[in-house]
Parts: structure tokens; sequence; C-alpha cells
């Protein structure tokens, strides 16, 4: 168990929920000693499905994308795995980009593939008294 839960936050395009769910299953003890977030139906199937305690904000479309975005500005997040689909257009893109812009400009670790959140979830890092450089803007 890692010294400090690391706050992570897990968002899925509707294409990308099964990778996602499928990830978090093959994870689960990883995840379970962490705080996990995540937007709407995403929280709830990884809470039913995956059997994880998840703090669940809107739908991504409805402003999920956004609250998440908040809370790393906030400093409130440390690690967003957010697997969006890069082939179908998002009618939300616009929030999409925002959530990516505001995770890097507060330098959080952040996954989109299954095999950039593996090589995250099993960093030695993570567990450890690893901090982060929050940039002072």
């Amino acid at each position: 168990m890692p010294r400090t839960p690391r706050r992570i936050a897990l968002v899925a395009h509707d294409n990308m929920k099964a990778e996602l769910i499928a990830w978090a299953e093959f994870n689960r003890e990883a995840l379970a000693a962490h705080e996990l977030y995540a937007t709407g139906t995403t929280g709830t199937l990884l809470e039913f499905e995956v059997g994880l305690k998840v703090h669940r904000f809107l739908s991504g479309p409805l402003g999920g994308d956004q609250q998440i975005g908040a809370r790393i500005a906030e400093g409130l997040i440390d690690v967003l795995v957010f697997f969006w689909d890069p082939l179908e257009p998002q009618p939300h893109d616009p929030d999409v980009k925002a959530l990516l812009r505001i995770a890097a400009v507060w330098n959080i670790a952040v996954a989109s593939t299954r095999t950039t959140a593996d090589m995250l979830i099993s960093s030695p890092l993570l567990a450890g008294d690893y901090q982060a450089v929050r940039p002072d803007h």
C-alpha cells in the first residue's frame, strides 16, 4: 500500500469504457489502495462491475470533465487515466481538450492508453514518496 494514497481520476469515452473496466479489473488490487474519482457512467461501472469505491462526478458531457479539471487545478487529483477514443468525434470535444490541457498545465501524470496506464500503475513511484513538481503559475 502506498504511504499516501494517490488521488486517481478515471475517465473513458463510451467506446472505451469496456477497455477501462477490463484494465481496472486487472489492476483492482492496486487501484483499491488509492482514492478513485470518475465521471458519471464510468464511476458507476467501476463500482458495480469491478467493486471499487469511487467518488463520482457528473457525466463528462454534462460537466464531469470540467469537475475533474477543477480538482486538478486545485491540486486534488494526482493522476488522470483517460481512455479517450481517437477515432470517434466527441460532441464535448472542447471539454476533453480542456481536461487534457489542465492536466499538462499542472504537471500531473496522464495515461491515455492501456499500455501507458499499465506502466503508470506498476511504477514504484506511484506507491512511494514521489512528489510531482507543481508549477508556480
